[in-house]
């Protein structure tokens, strides 16, 4: 059996003020310089650190024209430190909740809006708030919405749909996006100067979201209008991950958000394909549950909002429901 008391029982006896007062004696490096930070004469810092050797039971520094830490003196200095950053760090969480804000955000989103500004927002967000950590997790949009009743989730970015009406919801659109076809550098037309459209990659092998999905339902209405409803996909996939694979290394074509389609465009991964009409996708927006908004969050929200698609520095009011 370990005897924590045997390692814990000096601890008992050190105070917060005696840490700080130790950093203070080892960035002097003499007694007389930390006595004069310390507004103590050096007779009372002497009797001070012989207390504090007394306590932790060993000496701390090696006395001469300048103080040396000795091996217990470092692991008290490493002591010092992290337990005076955690104070710190702890009373800057606890005002910040004092004051209605939050230490740390979880936002849910689809990917549509991690490629349409969501990057930008936490940047933008974190320069005004720099000791709020944000958690980002992707996923279906079914799943992220129900973190909001659990508070999983402070907000979840996804298309706008009688989902985000329920009343204790509320939602701020961030723009409207598209869906776009897309090819990867597996496709024979990857390498083509001229503008692809829609006939050229009609009878190629798709890659498309599952049935019912929302980009599949649009694909879908798109593919009647243009007489193409015989159309099959070889694959199907909610995966962006995996639906890039297959366009990097086979002869596919696929259809995702324009957001989505313009980000990976823009890294030379995608290439859009002209189409002679509008694919809707939808409005992209954030959710949050009114009952648990805090003024961080709301801070957070304009941050989307100015940052959605690319176009930063719009001043914007607080949102609606806040």
């Amino acid at each position: 059996m370990i005897d924590r008391s045997e390692g814990a029982s000096w601890a008992r006896s050190i105070k917060v003020r005696h840490l700080e007062s130790f950093l203070v004696l080892d960035e002097a490096g003499t007694l007389t310089e930390a006595a004069a930070r310390l507004h103590m004469t050096q007779s009372a810092m002497s009797h001070w650190l012989a207390e504090l050797e007394r306590v932790a039971g060993t000496p701390l520094v090696v006395r001469g024209r300048k103080v040396q830490l000795t091996p217990a003196g470092h692991l008290l200095r490493r002591l010092a430190l992290t337990v005076l950053g955690d104070v710190a760090r702890t009373g800057r969480e606890m005002h910040a909740v004092a004051a209605g804000r939050v230490p740390r955000l979880n936002v849910g989103s689809v990917w549509a809006g991690i490629a349409g500004g969501l990057p930008e927002a936490v940047a933008a967000f974190q320069q005004r708030h720099a000791d709020v950590a944000v958690s980002i997790h992707d996923g279906p949009f079914d799943n992220l919405l129900k973190g909001l009743e659990t508070r999983a989730m402070d907000a979840v970015i996804g298309v706008l749909d009688a989902r985000a009406h329920q009343p204790q919801l509320a939602h701020q659109v961030l723009f409207d996006d598209r869906v776009s076809i897309v090819i990867g550098q597996g496709s024979r037309h990857w390498g083509s100067n001229r503008v692809l459209d829609f006939a050229d990659v009609l009878r190629e092998k798709w890659v498309m979201p599952p049935v019912g999905t929302l980009t599949r339902i649009q694909m879908d209405a798109y593919l009647i209008e243009q007489q193409a409803s015989w159309l099959v996909p070889k694959a199907e996939t909610a995966s962006l991950a995996m639906m890039q694979a297959l366009l990097q290394k086979g002869d596919y074509v696929g259809a995702c958000s324009e957001s989505m389609a313009d980000y990976m465009a823009s890294l030379g991964l995608f290439r859009k394909v002209a189409v002679d009409s509008n694919i809707r996708f939808g409005p992209i927006t954030v959710v949050w549950n009114r009952e648990h908004a805090s003024a961080t969050l709301i801070d957070f929200v304009a941050c989307l909002k100015a940052h959605a698609r690319g176009v930063p520095g719009v001043p914007v009011q607080a949102p609606p429901g806040a």
